[in-house]
């Protein structure tokens, strides 16, 4: 198929990398199949206890207690859309590294739930964020990452998803899906990552689209034929609607940085939250450690972040302080689109590494 943009291989890069002692980062470096279980099954845990609170709200219904029923209904649901939003492109991301379980037969097995579960695209991604690790936000070489992002305040659309449900993005999803169950791919950088000479690879990625659109048609089904049709946004629509968390977490990684620059510190976001946003996202708040080594399994993140914080910007306490500062970049862009801030950096006392060797350890490869 003809593109109308090429995205290109030809670059190398010697990313900046902070010094750690080589037995330090052995000991982050490894992986620990009871910090997984613990991550995935509490994460799964959360979100089927917000999803049986709902289903018991909605279930006690009635025209003597609707008043209270029904606020009660919506609570749970907004505790369960929040929760559920984390379930693909969160959960999917760490487990699509490989790292948080040391056997990796049993992370493959809960990132297809989560990928399930989230409607999230795990057979593109792998190889998509394996790139964008290796040339992260550098033009016409990343197209997970494009700077400049943009913020769509003023879309009423952007709202109704963010504490609500929006089903327009639903059925967009659902049609993706199915163009990509048919083969179609549509996107200049799904054709990147997933080459047309690579006939496994697609047949993987269109296998996964299918074995997603049926299985859910299938629970929908069930749902339906037994009486239970509300389970449908339960496990169904699960991480469809009250994404305003993911939103927060996520957004600040690139938002408003440098790219095309050879050092983490400068194009992606550290900063710091309270313990159950970082759970829910994986402590990808530390998004600057987790790029500059990909390896480290995220359950050592903050670990890492303390051994190198003398050779990193001041990050920013809290989600709060964070989103002024996003805020305040995104005021600045209005009148001048390219604008970009540049974090104050200590005395640098790294080194270099090259983009093949954050490949291999953003894949988790020897």
């Amino acid at each position: 198929m003809e593109t109308t943009q090429k995205f290109r291989k030809d670059i190398k890069i010697n990313w900046y990398r902070c010094k750690v002692d080589p037995k330090i980062m052995t000991e982050l470096m490894q992986c620990s199949d009871f910090q997984g279980f613990r991550q995935v099954l509490g994460h799964l845990g959360l979100w089927c206890t917000t999803g049986i609170l709902a289903y018991l709200a909605f279930e006690h219904i009635s025209r003597f207690n609707w008043m209270w029923s029904i606020p009660l209904l919506l609570v749970a649901l907004f505790a369960h859309g929040t929760v559920g939003s984390f379930l693909g492109g969160v959960a999917c991301h760490e487990l699509s590294h490989k790292t948080p379980f040391k056997t990796k037969s049993i992370n493959d097995i809960f990132l297809k739930i989560f990928a399930f579960f989230g409607w999230w695209d795990q057979v593109w991604f792998r190889p998509s964020h394996i790139r964008h690790h290796q040339v992260t936000v550098h033009n016409d070489y990343d197209g997970e990452v494009v700077l400049p992002q943009k913020l769509s305040f003023k879309d009423w659309r952007f709202w109704l998803g963010l504490f609500a449900w929006n089903p327009e993005q639903t059925w967009k999803t659902i049609r993706t899906y199915y163009r990509r169950a048919v083969g179609r791919l549509d996107n200049d950088w799904f054709e990147f990552v997933l080459p047309e000479e690579n006939e496994k690879l697609r047949c993987e990625h269109r296998n996964w689209a299918r074995f997603t659109l049926i299985g859910h048609a299938l629970l929908a089904v069930l749902f339906i034929a037994t009486g239970h049709w509300f389970l449908i946004f339960i496990f169904n629509l699960g991480s469809q609607y009250c994404g305003w968390l993911t939103f927060l977490c996520g957004s600040p990684q690139h938002y408003g940085l440098l790219g095309n620059v050879p050092d983490h510190r400068v194009c992606c976001r550290t900063y710091t939250c309270s313990w159950l946003p970082a759970f829910l996202y994986w402590n990808m708040q530390y998004h600057i450690e987790h790029h500059m080594f990909p390896a480290v399994p995220f359950f050592n993140l903050p670990k890492l972040q303390q051994v190198i914080a003398k050779d990193l910007p001041p990050a920013s306490c809290g989600l709060w302080a964070t989103w002024k500062e996003i805020l305040e970049i995104h005021q600045r862009q209005q009148t001048a689109p390219n604008y970009a801030f540049i974090p104050k950096l200590p005395q640098s006392t790294g080194t270099s590494v090259g983009d093949n060797i954050l490949e291999s350890e953003a894949a988790l490869e020897s």
